[in-house]
């Protein structure tokens, strides 16, 4: 969809992507869209919208056509488009990363954006390459939480790689591999990235070489963890030893 000043909009549904766009103050809603009786949740949007923005109502069934799913919550939006880190990281000021190499499915991608934020990770890495959309799939499944993360997109995972290492970073790389670490026991050294990869094929053969393999511990080896759950284990071991979390529970 095009603005009347032809940039294109993007579509977000959901009431929490919703109320995190608005919150986070990157981007702008020009056009939303909900049902009659109001959802309860969308109190808190319409306190966040600006007074120029008029709610529009639809059917429930017309929403879903907008969106192309019944998962809308009763609401959704057209907004600018989502921002994005323009340059590579600077080891000085984001000091713990993780970068998503060929991740295909939308709503893993959404978890692990969500695991991310909650575990107080600087920024965020996409390989352009064969990686899922960050559409409205995605935000509904990162609770609208990518709204307030920094994420850059790089043309390849290898390319990132390189890219982060010339600039100091260590690089971990979540595989399973004869000469892997238990990612458990791992002293993790700052500055650093995580690599996670695809649901399939896991992280890309070309970049194995290139950082530290770190493995989960599981019951038998013909099993694994679901990507997004690997990746919350993950970064959520790394925040605990780089002081991350602001509300540990002692």
């Amino acid at each position: 969809m095009k603005s009347k000043s032809d940039t294109v909009l993007e579509l977000v549904y959901g009431i929490h992507p919703i109320h995190e766009l608005l919150r986070a103050k990157k981007r702008q809603i020009k056009t939303i869209y909900t049902i009659k009786p109001e959802p309860r949740a969308f109190a808190a949007i319409r306190a966040l919208l600006p007074k120029h923005v008029a709610v529009q109502y639809r059917s429930r069934e017309e929403l879903t056509r907008l969106a192309g799913t019944s998962d809308h919550q009763g609401v959704i939006a057209w907004a600018t488009p989502f921002v994005w880190r323009k340059k590579v990281f600077d080891p000085a000021n984001q000091r713990v990363l993780v970068m998503l190499d060929g991740i295909q499915d939308t709503r893993n991608m959404g978890a692990i954006l969500r695991s991310a934020y909650c575990t107080g990770v600087h920024g965020v890495i996409l390989a352009r390459k064969s990686s899922a959309p960050l559409n409205a799939s995605t935000l509904k499944a990162s609770a609208g939480l990518a709204e307030h993360m920094q994420i850059y997109q790089a043309p390849s995972a290898k390319h990132a790689v390189q890219e982060l290492k010339a600039a100091g970073y260590q690089i971990y790389v979540a595989a399973l591999a004869k000469r892997s670490q238990n990612a458990a026991r791992v002293a993790y050294q700052a500055p650093l990235c995580v690599v996670i990869g695809s649901e399939g094929a896991g992280v890309s053969s070309d970049i194995l070489s290139l950082g530290i393999i770190v493995t989960l511990p599981q019951r038998t080896p013909d099993i694994s963890y679901n990507a997004s759950v690997a990746a919350g284990i993950l970064l959520f071991l790394i925040a605990e030893q780089q002081n991350l979390l602001q509300q540990p529970l002692d």
